[in-house]
């Protein structure tokens, strides 16, 4: 998401910190640069515009230009607007304070991911929010249409109204509020009709829903894809039904993302949710601050901790907390960690949420280094026996031979599933040596880290374990900064 972009805006504010002082000519030429980069990214030209023009006023500022980090000030400031271009500091969620069942309309084209997403907000809403949802196809002219949304229904648990062959979508919506009212549902999904383009028939259509079942949110569905014409999806929407916010599909697969940029900034409405993958449990609320971090390279490490919150087992991690303190790590423990890094989305997205993390990415890209590691790695560790896992020692060059030939990989591959683990023990012993993992938090200044970072605990193979509990991979002291050397020795 925002790869290209994110590139192209490191590499301008990369020059601007670089240099001891700034003038006015240097923050003019930069924000070229910054303009060139928004529109290559299909960021709509009125809104460039405006955003260029607010930046260059307020980083030409003395405060700014006689400050003694001036391209930090500068970043900043783009930092602040484009938060701002995004929606600001509010996350906007879904207004479902009414008397039940509330009603969600959702709308938008055909093949923008509607049905989709509208299942993925069912299962959102019964997992986190903890209400009971039922869920209903209007889409009369998509052949199987609803059907779909039947299948989507039972695979997350959630009811769907019966189809009536024949029923127009009026009807039927009439026929889900009645429904949603006698099975106490809290909220009622209303998955309207889509077509190839934006057309009288369509808005007449969604008019006249949106008068029988009076909803409370009208979610617009665009597919961040599309790029500029997103937004003219967007502009087309806004004049015809009373919107109250935007839903972007597929922005895992956006490398530009200038549809997000502009899509507030159009609609006046805010972008409440981001589909990042097929999966029904890929949506997450979209956070103007934490999406504005990745794209200036900034990371977004509380996503990350959030979603390691999610996918990691508070057992897990402590079991593996008491082995570490004991200075215990085998190959089920190894594996325990490689299978978190796929749950909480693999190598590329933890990369991209992590501040500093791009050339790191660029590298293992550059390596042929992806997510298949971690499959081809686990398929290593499940072709061992019990005993072996238990006991990496007994791996010998017969033994290795047969699990290379069982998991179909190479008997390079298996040393090298050997050699990560031999020097992640290691750093389990040293850990265990500097007083386990209390002793180490308190190098860092009382376990501040592990307070700040909870449930990180086996993200990525050794940095993960226990409960607020800061593990680092690899450690070998002679391999540690100079200033961080001499902390250790002083403790």
């Amino acid at each position: 998401m925002f790869e290209s972009l994110s590139d192209r805006l490191g590499s301008v504010f990369d020059k601007l910190k670089g240099r001891g002082a700034l003038n006015e000519q240097d923050v003019r030429d930069a924000m070229r640069e910054v303009r060139v980069a928004l529109l290559e990214a299909d960021v709509a030209l009125p809104v460039a515009r405006r955003f260029i023009d607010t930046v260059t006023e307020k980083a030409i500022g003395s405060e700014v230009l006689k400050s003694i980090t001036p391209g930090q000030q500068v970043v900043k400031i783009v930092s602040d607007e484009l938060t701002e271009m995004l929606g600001g500091e509010e996350v906007a969620g879904l207004e479902l304070d009414a008397k039940p069942p509330v009603v969600i309309m959702m709308v938008g084209l055909q093949g923008s991911g509607k049905t989709t997403t509208t299942a993925k907000l069912a299962k959102l809403l019964k997992e986190k929010h903890g209400k009971k949802s039922m869920m209903a196809s209007l889409d009369v002219n998509r052949p199987a249409a609803q059907e779909q949304l039947a299948v989507l229904g039972e695979q997350i648990d959630v009811a769907t109204l019966p189809i009536v062959e024949g029923q127009q979508p009026v009807d039927i919506a009439s026929r889900a509020m009645n429904a949603a009212k006698l099975a106490a549902a809290d909220v009622l999904l209303l998955d309207t009709a889509g077509r190839l383009h934006v057309d009288e028939a369509l808005m007449a259509e969604m008019k006249a829903v949106a008068g029988i079942s009076t909803p409370k949110e009208v979610l617009l569905v665009v597919d961040s894809l599309t790029g500029q014409d997103a937004v003219n999806v967007a502009q087309s929407f806004t004049g015809e039904v009373p919107l109250t916010g935007v839903v972007l599909t597929r922005m895992d697969g956006d490398a530009r993302g200038g549809a997000a940029l502009s899509m507030r900034a159009v609609t006046g409405k805010p972008i409440k949710f981001a589909g990042t993958g097929e999966k029904l449990d890929a949506i997450e609320a979209f956070n103007p601050a934490r999406v504005a971090g990745r794209i200036l390279g900034m990371g977004d490490v509380v996503s990350l901790v959030e979603k390691a919150a999610e996918t990691i087992k508070e057992e897990d991690a402590e079991a593996l907390a008491k082995r570490m303190a004991k200075g215990q790590f085998d190959l089920n423990d190894l594996r325990t960690q490689l299978k978190q890094m796929q749950s909480m989305g693999g190598l590329g997205a933890l990369a991209g949420m992590m501040p500093g993390m791009k050339k790191a990415k660029a590298a293992m890209a550059a390596s042929n280094m992806d997510d298949k590691v971690l499959v081809h790695m686990d398929a290593i560790i499940g072709s061992m026996t019990a005993k072996e896992r238990r006991n990496p020692a007994l791996m010998n060059a017969k033994r290795k031979k047969r699990v290379a030939a069982g998991s179909g990989t190479s008997v390079q591959q298996v040393n090298k599933v050997m050699k990560m683990h031999q020097e992640m023990g290691r750093a389990m012993k040293q850990i265990k040596k500097m007083g386990g993992l209390k002793g180490l938090a308190s190098m860092f200044g009382g376990g501040g880290m592990g307070g700040a970072m909870p449930g990180l605990g086996g993200g990525m193979p050794g940095l993960g374990g226990g409960k607020g509990a800061p593990q680092l991979p690899g450690v070998d002291r002679d391999t540690l900064p100079p200033e961080l050397r001499d902390m250790l020795d002083k403790k």
